[in-house]
């Protein structure tokens, strides 16, 4: 992985933040999305999760018809909108998808082909998820002498400057 910026189809920045799971993934891009808002950029939070999920209620009307057979079902009001794809959809096609937005955080799905954020705490006993070496950074709570670039878990405002710099 290298440091070269890496866009979708609409030519927006995407970043993935590597890690295993319980090392902070969440909690460090909620932070980070509130300071990326803070300065005026819009952001999507692509989550990729490694397990089934459901996000339509059992018995609401399009569940039925998801239920039914639906390859697609899609939800909107006036304030949100999904689209639900009852099939495969390559995670790559669904961040070509994305428009309007200055970047994309990814989290997860550790075999992406974007520029690199691992994380990593030295109480899970878990090494990094990624070769730090290749990383754009890496987030820990020790040092790291392999990697190009370290910040800690309370470094948010930093790793949004670093984020920054590539959207110039």
């Amino acid at each position: 992985m290298s440091d070269r910026l890496t866009k979708n189809a609409a030519g927006i920045p995407v970043f993935q933040f590597v890690a295993w799971s319980g090392t902070g993934k969440t909690t460090f891009l909620e932070k980070l999305i509130r300071e990326l808002r803070a300065r005026g950029l819009r952001v999507c939070a692509y989550k990729h999760d490694g397990h089934e999920f459901e996000i339509d209620t059992p018995g609401k009307d399009s569940w039925r018809m998801t239920q039914a057979g639906a390859d697609v079902t899609v939800l909107s009001s006036a304030g949100k909108a999904v689209i639900l794809e009852n099939r495969f959809v390559d995670p790559g096609d669904l961040i070509d998808r994305i428009t309007d937005v200055d970047l994309i955080l990814v989290e997860g799905w550790k075999a992406g082909p974007w520029p690199r954020i691992a994380l990593r705490r030295k109480a899970s006993g878990k090494d990094f998820p990624a070769d730090p070496s290749g990383c754009l950074a890496v987030i820990t709570d020790t040092p790291c002498a392999e990697a190009r670039r370290s910040f800690g878990f309370d470094e948010t405002a930093a790793v949004a400057d670093l984020l920054g710099e590539y959207l110039k």
